[in-house]
């Protein structure tokens, strides 16, 4: 799995003219699912965001979690985070998971991430969505398991 986490002050994401998500201080976690990931895997990334250490302490050090802020998030699936552009102009795509396998591990990850008491929402899994992200920092990192 491969996620680009986000630190937000604000977050949102609006399909079809509607707003489906919207958060205030947090992560938006856009998040693709390639081949050979499985549950295991889902549930460890989701251990490590929430209790990654990025958000300021009374010093503005990062070193509080998504928990010690009391934080949300928005989980946004996209498959392009596994492009292949190591070849010609066009990205081959051909390493993101099919739907079939990607959309329940990207629900199982949400799971994962409610059962730490995370309040979490996402976008449409295959919708055209447009994610308005207002990062703070900016604080954006790139996790991988």
């Amino acid at each position: 799995m491969r996620a680009i986490l986000q630190r937000v002050t604000k977050g949102s994401v609006t399909v079809d003219g509607q707003v489906v998500a919207d958060i205030g201080l947090g992560y938006v976690v856009l998040l693709g699912v390639g081949h050979e990931d499985t549950q295991a895997k889902a549930r460890e990334l989701a251990e490590k965001i929430v209790y990654l250490r990025v958000f300021g302490d009374d010093e503005g050090k990062m070193n509080r979690s998504l928990l010690d802020v009391a934080g949300e998030m928005i989980v946004v699936s996209q498959f392009t985070l596994h492009a292949d552009t190591s070849r010609g102009r066009r990205p081959s795509f051909i390493n993101a998971a099919r739907p079939e396998l990607a959309e329940p591990l990207v629900e199982y990850f949400i799971e994962q991430l409610r059962n730490f008491g995370i309040k979490v929402q996402s976008g449409i899994f295959g919708a055209h969505m447009v994610v308005d992200i207002q990062n703070d920092g900016p604080v954006t990192i790139a996790l991988e398991n």
